[in-house]
C-alpha cells in the first residue's frame, strides 16, 4: 500500500478540516491538499521525467511546503530523501550522490548551499525553490492518479551517520512507515479528528515521521512562521489549535519548562508530549510533569527502525505511588507492540534479567536495508535482527534501562554526533598528529563536543583554527566547544585509545 493513502482517506473523511497552517493562519484542508499533491505529481512525472522508484531529496527548514513535497513525491511513487538543514554543502554533496536523486526542493536560505553540493551529484538534474513560480507552477493542470505501490517499495531515505564517518541510508519502506504509523495509534495515542501536532523539531527526522499518524487521523499540521523552535510562539500555536501533540527533543522539553510563558498554556492545549532522541534526566522529568500534567511519553528508535523500538507511556510517566516510580521514569520503557526486542552477548545469545549487553530488535518498522550498502547492511541486519550499537538491560518488570549510546555517539540537543566524522576532519591539520573527540555533559544540550588534541612536535596550534577548519567540511553544530590540548591520547595494550579515560579527564 502506498502511504499516501493515508492523505486519501482523510481527504474523504476529514474533507473540510484544515490539514496544514502557517502560524495561526489555516492554509489548506484535506480536501484541497489532496489535490494539490495530485496534480504535483503530475508535474513529476511530466514536467520532471521522473520514473517510480527515483528518488527526490528536500533541504527545507519547516513549513507547509514539506508536507506538499513528501506527498507528492508518494503520490508519484518516488522515494523521499530528507536532509537535516543543517548540514554542511560537503554532506549535502554525499546524500545527494549517493542516493542518486533526481531533484531537490529547498527553501531560499539553502538554495546556494544546495547549489554547490550539486556539483558533485552529477543525477541531480533539478533544484526547485519552493517560493519561485517554478514551484507554484505546478499547482497548474490536472490531477493524476495516486500510483500504486509494493509494500517493499523505497519511501523514505534517511541518512544516518555512522561510526565509520560516512553516513549511511536507512532505506524505509512503505511497509515500514505504515508500521511505525499503526504503532503509534496502539502504543502512544489516538489523536481526535481536528486535533494538531506543532512542527517544532526539524520535519526530516522525528516530527516529519509524526505526520503520518497524524494525517491518518485528520490533525492539522502546523509549522511555526519563525521555522524554528521559539518557546513563546510554540505556546501561542498550541493554544491557537488545541488537542496538540508535539515530537520534542529532551532539552526542548527542559526550554518549554523552564520559559515563564509555560504560564500562558491553555488547559485543553497541549495533547501529548513525546519526546526521544536522547535521555532526560529524572529531575527535569518531575518537573514538567508537575507543571504539565499527564502529557508526557517517551520513545527510543533510531533511523534504521524509526520512532519504534521502546516506550514508557503516559500511565507510567504518572503513576507516582508505584515504588520504583523513579526507576520508571530513568528507563526506556517497554517493547512496542510491533517489535521484539532483545538484550544480547556478542554472539547473540539473549541475555538474563538484569545482565548489560547490545539491544537487538525485530519488526515491521525495521528498515529493509542500507542504501547500495550491502556490508554495513549485513553488520546491522542478522537474521532479521536489528543490531543497534546501543547497550542496555531489562529490568523484571521488561523495562529496558540504556546504558550507552551506539559505542561513542555525543548526542546534543537530540542530534546524533559521531566522533569519527569530526575527528577525520582534526586530522586533516598538518599540526594535529592525534585526536580524540568525546562527549562533556552539559545542563541545557545533555551533551556538548570535545576534542582531545595531541599536537605534532613544537607546531603551533591554535583552537581557532580547529574551529575554522571544522565549519569548512563539517556542520556547525557538530564542531567541538572546547579543546584539550595534551601530550599523548591514553590507550589499552593494542593502541586502541581509552575514552573512558578521556571523559575522567573532564
Amino acid at each position: 500500500m502506498n502511504i499516501a493513502h493515508l492523505l486519501l482517506g482523510s481527504a474523504q473523511e476529514f474533507r473540510d478540516l484544515p490539514a496544514l497552517a502557517r502560524g495561526t493562519t489555516p492554509y489548506l484542508t484535506y480536501r484541497d491538499l489532496w489535490r494539490k499533491v495530485s496534480v504535483m505529481s503530475t508535474h513529476l512525472a511530466g514536467r520532471f521525467g521522473l520514473k517510480r522508484g527515483d528518488r527526490v531529496a528536500f533541504a527545507m527548514a519547516n513549513c507547509v511546503e514539506a508536507i506538499e513535497v513528501m506527498y507528492a513525491v508518494w503520490h508519484a511513487g518516488l522515494c523521499a530523501v530528507p536532509m537535516n538543514a543543517k548540514l554542511h554543502a560537503r554532506e549535502f554533496a554525499f546524500i545527494l550522490e549517493n542516493s542518486g536523486a533526481r531533484l531537490c526542493f529547498v527553501t531560499p536560505d539553502l538554495f546556494e548551499t544546495i547549489a554547490e553540493a550539486a556539483k558533485e551529484a552529477p543525477d541531480l538534474k533539478e533544484i526547485v525553490d519552493v517560493t519561485t513560480r517554478s514551484y507554484t507552477f505546478m499547482e497548474v493542470g490536472d490531477p493524476s492518479p495516486l500510483v500504486s505501490a509494493e509494500p517493499t517499495d523505497p519511501a523514505w531515505l534517511f541518512y544516518t551517520s555512522g561510526t565509520t564517518g560516512r553516513p549511511k541510508g536507512a532505506t524505509l519502506t512503505h511497509r515500514n512507515l505504515l508500521a511505525m504509523t499503526l504503532n503509534y495509534y496502539a502504543d502512544v495515542d489516538r489523536p481526535p479528528p481536528g486535533g494538531s501536532i506543532v512542527h517544532a523539531a526539524p520535519i526530516s527526522h522525528g516530527s516529519g515521521l509524526w505526520n503520518f499518524p497524524m494525517v491518518g487521523r485528520g490533525s492539522v499540521q502546523v509549522f511555526p512562521e519563525s521555522g524554528k523552535y521559539e518557546v513563546p510562539e510554540t505556546v501561542e500555536l498550541m493554544n491557537r489549535w488545541p488537542e496538540c501533540s508535539i515530537f520534542l527533543a529532551p532539552t526542548m522539553v527542559k526550554r518549554l519548562i523552564e520559559h515563564g510563558s509555560v504560564a500562558d498554556l491553555q488547559p485543553q492545549a497541549l495533547r501529548l508530549i513525546t519526546y526521544g532522541g536522547a535521555p532526560m534526566y529524572v529531575a527535569d522529568l518531575k518537573r514538567a510533569l508537575d507543571l504539565l500534567g499527564n502529557k508526557l511519553m517517551q520513545l527510543y528508535g533510531q533511523g534504521e527502525s524509526p520512532m519504534t523500538i521502546t516506550h514508557l507511556s503516559r500511565e507510567y510517566h504518572w503513576d507516582r505511588r508505584h515504588p520504583r516510580w523513579e526507576q520508571r521514569l530513568a528507563s526506556a520503557g517497554r517493547a512496542d507492540s510491533c517489535m521484539e526486542v532483545r538484550v544480547v552477548d556478542e554472539e547473540g545469545r539473549q541475555l538474563p534479567v538484569g545482565e548489560v549487553g547490545e539491544i537487538i530488535c525485530k519488526g515491521d518498522p525495521v528498515m529493509a536495508g542500507y542504501w547500495n550498502n550491502p556490508e554495513a547492511t549485513a553488520r546491522s541486519l542478522r537474521d532479521g535482527w536489528l543490531w543497534t550499537g546501543d547497550v542496555g538491560a531489562f529490568d523484571e518488570e521488561g523495562l529496558l534501562t540504556l546504558k550507552d549510546r551506539s559505542k561513542d555517539m555525543i548526542i546534543s540537543g537530540g542530534s546524533n554526533i559521531y566522533p569519527r566524522e569530526i575527528e577525520d576532519v582534526l586530522n586533516l591539520h598538518p599540526a594535529v598528529a592525534e585526536c580524540s573527540v568525546v562527549g562533556r555533559p552539559h545542563p541545557e544540550w545533555g551533551e556538548e563536543v570535545v576534542a582531545f588534541v595531541v599536537k605534532r612536535g613544537a607546531e603551533a596550534l591554535a583552537p581557532a583554527e580547529l574551529d575554522q577548519l571544522c565549519l569548512d567540511n563539517i556542520a556547525r553544530f557538530k564542531r567541538p566547544k572546547d579543546y584539550k590540548f595534551i601530550e599523548a591520547l591514553p590507550k589499552n595494550n593494542y593502541g586502541k585509545i581509552l575514552k573512558t579515560e578521556l571523559r575522567k579527564l573532564l
